[in-house]
């Protein structure tokens, strides 16, 4: 199933996933404003404990700095939110809403992200109108301790195999092991603390950017 041509298009190389709580004193804005110039390409509002009004209000914000970057803005799981601020989409998990739903409130020129645990997910979502995947987790992380079991560099391949949908690898990734994972088919790397918890999140995108780019054999 292809998308319409009035979805937006976006580059999911470096995806951004936020934590409010590994920013530590530093304001979320200031630690995506670095990112992004740094090379993030695509940002996830993932603040699950946020009210709602505390979550528009948030994401009202993170639109305003992405939008002159050109950088979209994803909403993690909460639909109504990306109603209320015109996000670019919204990013699924399994025990969220149905993507048939999602697809039908938010419109076909929304970008809808679905993880994926497992290779019969992964099968099942083939039928769905979605954009991307997210393979999660690709390697053990500590901010997913309840999935059990790891995609790993083989599994993603045989990911990369079955659709050509993009793919976009998230969990224990960082500039070290960024290039296996494009090198396994992966689109883009999805990170969360190896940005928020860095000390420097401008350099961490721009070394785990250039991890991308080794992974695709592109010239620095």
């Amino acid at each position: 199933m292809l998308p319409p041509a009035s979805r937006p298009k976006f580059d999911p190389s470096l995806y951004l996933v936020t934590d409010q709580r590994l920013c530590g004193e530093r304001s979320l804005l200031d630690v995506v404003g670095l990112a992004v110039r740094g090379g993030a390409s695509l940002v996830q509002l993932r603040e699950k404990r946020l009210d709602m009004r505390a979550l528009v209000d948030l994401a009202r914000a993170l639109m305003g700095l992405l939008a002159p970057f050109g950088v979209p803005l994803i909403i993690n799981d909460r639909v109504d939110a990306a109603l209320a601020v015109g996000a670019a989409g919204v990013h699924l998990g399994q025990g969220d809403m149905p993507a048939e739903l999602a697809r039908h409130l938010l419109g076909p020129a929304a970008l809808i992200g679905l993880s994926v645990e497992n290779l019969q997910q992964f099968r099942e979502a083939e039928r769905l109108d979605v954009d991307y995947y997210g393979l999660s987790p690709l390697f053990p992380t500590p901010t997913k301790p309840d999935l059990e079991t790891a995609w790993g560099l083989a599994g993603l391949a045989v990911a990369r195999q079955a659709t050509t949908r993009p793919l976009v690898a998230i969990g224990g990734i960082g500039p070290d092991n960024a290039s296996a994972a494009i090198r396994a088919g992966a689109d883009g790397v999805a990170v969360v603390s190896a940005i928020c918890a860095a000390p420097d999140p401008l350099q961490a995108a721009e070394e785990l950017l250039r991890a991308v780019r080794l992974g695709r054999g592109e010239s620095q």
